[in-house]
């Protein structure tokens, strides 16, 4: 009787000790899933605070100096986005256009080559065209229009990208302005409480040094846009002036 006891007493605690280990696996898994949950929700909350400061941060500058500035952005972006979309297509692959009016040009002649470079886009092979209308004449009027038309291409190239400089160097200006108004807002509430209280001036100079933040943010990522603009511009100026080298030396060439 006794050793059956003992073994419904065994059996019992080994039963208890399954339950306990199963409810705290269970609760150490929904404690790490409540945690994960969490964290998630968290992350989520941050991502979000981060737009809804941003934007809270924008209505505090003020709608008149934030709204000048968020316009020089607009603007500058807009125009960068088409230069960069105008300067690729004005990409031209220079080593394979010369090669193809090289080929015509000994195979079908002057309009062959001609057709060459009416099938291309791109300023390399409108000046090719221009030069090559001009080769029945000699090298030296072959030459004069190549170096006038590059002008012009290099004028299409290079079109609106002022206006970009201009927004870079407004949009900080602006934000200059807009703190030199804070701070005269706030030296105006203190002459007219007649008493320096943190409160009254905290506002001006908060607003002064978010028009300035935001007016440099709007420079910086404009600026970086007419870097690569101008270093794109270089580029395609370069391949002109090279390939109108070339398209004389085949010219030359081709006269003998």
């Amino acid at each position: 009787m006794k050793r059956l006891f003992s073994i419904l007493a065994i059996t019992c605690l080994m039963a208890i000790g399954t339950v306990n280990a199963n409810a705290t696996t269970a609760f150490a898994s929904a404690t790490a899933t409540v945690t994960s949950v969490t964290q998630d929700e968290v992350t989520a909350s941050e991502d979000l605070s981060f737009h809804q400061e941003l934007k809270k941060r924008f209505i505090e500058g003020g709608p008149g100096f934030m709204g000048i500035v968020l316009l020089c952005l607009i603007l500058g972006l807009a125009i960068a986005i088409e230069r960069i979309i105008f300067l690729n297509l004005s990409t031209t692959n220079t080593k394979k256009l010369t090669q193809n009016v090289e080929d015509a040009l000994n195979s079908g002649g002057i309009e062959a080559a001609k057709e060459v470079c009416r099938n291309t886009k791109g300023p390399v092979a409108s000046i090719f065209y221009q030069g090559l209308d001009r080769a029945d004449e000699d090298i030296d009027a072959a030459e004069k229009a190549v170096v006038a038309y590059g002008g012009v291409q290099m004028g299409q190239l290079e079109k609106n990208v002022s206006w970009i400089s201009l927004f870079i160097a407004l949009a900080p200006m602006l934000g200059f302005m807009g703190t030199v108004i804070g701070m005269i807002q706030a030296f105006d509430k203190i002459e007219a409480a007649g008493d320096m209280q943190p409160s009254l001036v905290a506002g001006g100079i908060k607003v002064a040094l978010l028009t300035t933040v935001f007016g440099l943010i709007v420079a910086i990522i404009l600026q970086i846009f007419y870097n690569y603009i101008i270093a794109k511009i270089d580029s395609i100026v370069n391949d002109m002036e090279d390939a109108s080298i070339t398209l004389m030396d085949l010219l030359v060439r081709h006269k003998k």
